[in-house]
């Protein structure tokens, strides 16, 4: 067993919370330090848990807690023009879980606190200092604290993946814009069905609200990058005009935008990834979530891979004999898993915004495409059936993971 006893963790969105319930759970005591001053309430739009993200939260006790507040797809299709399909399920596995960030956020943050993890907010971490024996974070607030390891939960624009390595690269553009709302407008599919449309301009998405009318997600093309407070910064609006000129001639995105308001248009911003980070740890630092693997939101996994890693990172430090064979370990057991999660993402994103050909030919081949070349069981089924045995213990040669 490692002689680590106690963590710092910078970051309390999703990865965070988990990270330290999981890391109390391997006998870790673990303090949350996050760099905005509350919590993320009424923040980002909505995302997916998988099933093997669900699992991952039974590990740490928070799974019935977000279940709770999460919409259950039971069956997916996919729309071109007029013509849909309905897509092949991944059999004996529980539904996917689409739930709003900050729910989710609230939901994980609630559990901590619960078990007795200290979360501190407006804690911007500047910088660390490593010493033979443990790791001081320095805050803005020039306060300080140390512990025997630190983890950095702190997303996409990871500061902790800096300090790790320098030269690290930063995240990515896709191309595309993302908005989300809810329309007046019901459509005519049955409720827990996800719908994947190709329209004229763009990709978008959408579901029955459990409550009442259509949520609705757009991938909007765009060439410039914006940051979420470029993207915030024009009027709702503006963005809401921009995008039924874009879909007014789908069906059904021309009566999802028009049935919407701008009041309830959450702007989301650029679309983001994480290229492969050549460095996850270093000394007595390691990262967990998008900090070190942030795919496309095409895959559908990121929260779940973020929330996977945590458990993984805490399995690791409960299990061997010192840090830097804990982190090795970490990194072998995930960054496989991660990359190819990424890279079948990638090939998602290339398909969002098809040009006028292969949207003509699209409806003649989509038939034959999901009858032959769609296997669920090959794309999906080592994503989503994965589960982490946390009481096997992790061994240096990974024969147990």
């Amino acid at each position: 067993m490692t002689t680590v006893n106690t963590a710092i963790v910078i970051g309390g969105g999703i990865a965070g919370p988990v990270t330290a319930l999981a890391l109390r759970r391997a006998g870790i005591a673990a303090t949350v330090y996050e760099a905005y001053p509350s919590t993320a309430d009424g923040i980002g739009g909505t995302l997916a848990l998988a099933p093997n993200g669900v699992a991952a939260l039974a590990v740490v006790g928070a799974d019935d807690a977000v279940t709770a507040i999460a919409t259950p797809i039971h069956r997916t299709a996919m729309a071109i023009g007029r013509r849909r399909f309905a897509l092949p399920g991944l059999a004996g596995v529980p539904p996917l879980r689409v739930v709003h960030r900050a729910e989710l956020h609230r939901a994980l943050h609630d559990r901590a606190v619960a078990e007795g993890v200290v979360i501190e907010h407006g804690r911007r971490l500047v910088d660390v200092r490593e010493s033979a024996t443990g790791v001081t974070a320095h805050f803005a607030d020039g306060g300080t604290a140390t512990a025997d390891v630190l983890v950095g939960a702190d997303g996409i624009r990871s500061t902790v993946r800096t300090l790790i390595d320098p030269d690290a690269p930063g995240p990515r553009y896709t191309g595309l814009l993302g908005f989300e709302a809810v329309a007046r407008h019901e459509v005519d599919v049955e409720p827990g069905t996800m719908t994947f449309a190709f329209g004229r301009g763009g990709y978008y998405l959408y579901w029955p609200e459990p409550g009442g009318g259509t949520r609705w997600g757009v991938n909007l093309p765009q060439e410039r990058p914006m940051t979420l407070t470029e993207a915030r910064a024009v009027p709702t609006s503006e963005w809401l005009g921009t995008l039924r000129a874009a879909y007014g001639d789908d069906d059904p995105g021309g009566s999802l935008m028009a049935t919407s308001d701008a009041d309830g248009l959450q702007v989301v911003g650029s679309l983001l990834i994480m290229p492969p980070v050549p460095h996850w740890h270093r000394g007595r630092m390691v990262l967990v979530g998008d900090a070190a693997h942030a795919p496309s939101n095409s895959s559908g996994q990121g929260a779940s891979l973020a929330i996977e890693s945590a458990v993984q990172l805490a399995r690791c430090l409960r299990d061997l004999p010192d840090v830097p064979s804990a982190f090795a370990a970490y990194e072998r057991l995930r960054r496989d898993r991660v990359e190819r999660v990424a890279a079948r993402a990638a090939r998602i994103n290339r398909a969002k915004a098809p040009g006028a050909v292969a949207r003509a030919v699209m409806p003649l081949l989509m038939p034959l495409f999901v009858k032959t070349a769609m296997d669920p069981e090959k794309t999906m089924g080592h994503e989503q059936r994965y589960v982490i045995n946390w009481d096997t213990p992790v061994s240096a040669d990974l024969t147990s993971s």
